[in-house]
């Protein structure tokens, strides 16, 4: 089984680049972020002639997630994250898929920093890594996946002297990151890559992408009963040089059968 993640910013803007990587890579679940369309703006019937039901969450000109599976619908159970009821932002969906449980995630950015926005961040962290719990609790398999905009070391970023004021590094940001982590689950590229994990995530200006200035922000957090089916991770780090491409590449796993 193979679940993968794709920061698309702007599914219709981008709808042709996300229907090549799909017909190319054939992921049996696909989550994205950064949908940046209303709900009704969706592209349910081509992302169906592709062979892909889906469950999303819209948000007009910002935000958005959607899950993507060519393996059975996705049985949503959740639009959004927990703990807040005055919290609209389409920033996480959460559904069963062939037998694992799926969040998808588009974390705050928390730019600039200081101030209310970055406080906005850490608080919806404190409410992911509340819901995080009752998952593992559950011992169900599970996986929460996508865009976390946290930088957990300085391993995960080509040059920290440039980033240094930025809401993805503070450190009160990759604390929060780590204590989510250390409850138990596992981190599937650093797992698969524990000395150099690949980037996800390349600027559109000062030539990010061809000096391979790249930050590993697009993260794969796996159950324990998921992390013992875990065989390989990667990123399609290929993707972000196409034309018209988003400014994150995909990143994957790969599973064993249950």
């Amino acid at each position: 089984m193979r679940i993968a993640t794709f920061n698309i910013n702007g599914v219709n803007t981008r709808l042709p680049n996300l229907l090549d990587w799909l017909a190319e890579t054939q992921p049996d679940v696909a989550c994205l972020q950064e949908l940046k369309a209303a709900h009704s703006q969706f592209p349910e019937k081509a992302l169906a002639d592709a062979g892909y039901s889906a469950v999303w969450q819209g948000e007009h000109r910002w935000n958005g997630v959607a899950i993507l599976s060519r393996v059975g619908e996705p049985v949503l159970t959740r639009r959004s994250l927990p703990g807040d009821p005055k919290d609209v932002q389409g920033r996480y969906i959460e559904a069963a898929v062939n037998g694992v449980l799926i969040g998808c995630l588009y974390l705050p950015n928390g730019n600039p920093w200081p101030g209310p926005k970055f406080d906005y961040k850490l608080a919806w962290l404190e409410r992911l890594i509340a819901h995080a719990r009752g998952l593992l609790d559950a011992g169900v398999p599970a996986a929460l996946i996508g865009d976390f905009n946290v930088v957990p070391t300085d391993r995960d970023i080509y040059n920290t002297r440039s980033w240094l004021k930025n809401a993805l590094l503070q450190p009160e940001s990759r604390a929060a990151f780590a204590r989510l982590v250390e409850q138990g689950w596992t981190d599937a590229l650093l797992e698969r890559f524990p000395n150099d994990p690949p980037w996800t995530f390349w600027q559109y200006f000062r030539e990010a992408w061809a000096r391979d200035a790249g930050l590993r922000i697009d993260h794969l957090l796996l159950s324990p009963k998921l992390a013992a089916r875990l065989v390989d991770a990667g990123v399609d780090s290929a993707v972000r040089g196409q034309d018209g491409a988003s400014d994150h590449a995909p990143a994957w796993i790969e599973l064993t059968d249950a």
